[in-house]
């Protein structure tokens, strides 16, 4: 599957070589060796340079980085999901690998843009998510009120302070927050600029640290999807 997947990649973007690959969610009917032994091939053959691998656990993580080197770990990580934070980013650091959050404005919630689920266009994503039902966003409301504040004493937005807060996570933290509009993408590019010191982020995590996040990042079968 992997290589079938890469072939209609390369045919769509009309490229003969990709830099990082990525397999978003493993097969749980291949095991992650040979998956990754497959990818190595690829790059024996040099239509991909670096394996990257998403939403996977600390012991996948370990098998596939015993069968060849891997680059990059992609799973959601923001101010409100944090679960990373226990074992695959330790072993991400220990091993070499970057980090890459996706998700890392909370799909906007943190950014305050998102109040109610009347704001939903039809088919939206979010709409059909636990953590955005009517009654996760309110108790949610405090995480957000907390983020808009800590943001205002910075002088920066929720979605540039989102940013910074994990970029002051990590040298191998490298966030990826998606936007349909210019104006968002220029303020996301800006949190590089913002920093955040020692104490501002001990101060923000001590006071993260008492609020409960309500709701799961995704349905019931979304999350056999996810940490595999």
């Amino acid at each position: 599957m992997p290589r079938q997947c890469l072939e209609g990649s390369l045919q769509r973007l009309g490229v003969d070589h990709i830099d990082l690959y990525y397999i978003h969610r493993v097969n749980p009917d291949h095991p992650i060796e040979e998956t990754v032994g497959e990818m190595s091939q690829m790059i024996e053959e040099g239509k991909i340079s670096h394996i990257g691998l998403c939403e996977v656990n600390a012991s996948t993580i370990r098998r596939a980085h015993a069968v060849h080197p891997i680059t990059a770990i992609q799973t959601e990580y923001s101010i409100w999901t944090r679960d990373v934070e226990e074992e695959i980013l330790p072993t991400c650091e220990e091993l070499g690998i970057g980090f890459v959050p996706y998700s890392p404005l909370g799909r906007g919630y943190l950014t305050g843009t998102v109040t109610n689920t009347q704001q939903f266009d039809s088919g939206d994503f979010r709409a059909g998510l636990p953590r955005f039902s009517e009654e996760a966003l309110s108790h949610n409301q405090k995480i957000r009120d907390l983020v808009i504040a800590s943001a205002d004493q910075v002088n920066c937005s929720p979605a540039q302070f989102c940013i910074a807060w994990l970029l002051a996570k990590g040298e191998h933290i490298v966030p990826i927050p998606g936007t349909k509009r210019q104006k968002y993408l220029e303020e996301n590019a800006a949190a590089a600029d913002v920093t955040l010191s020692p104490r501002d982020m001990q101060s923000f995590d001590a006071k993260l640290a008492s609020l409960k996040v309500y709701g799961d990042r995704y349905t019931e079968e979304g999350m056999k999807g996810v940490n595999a």
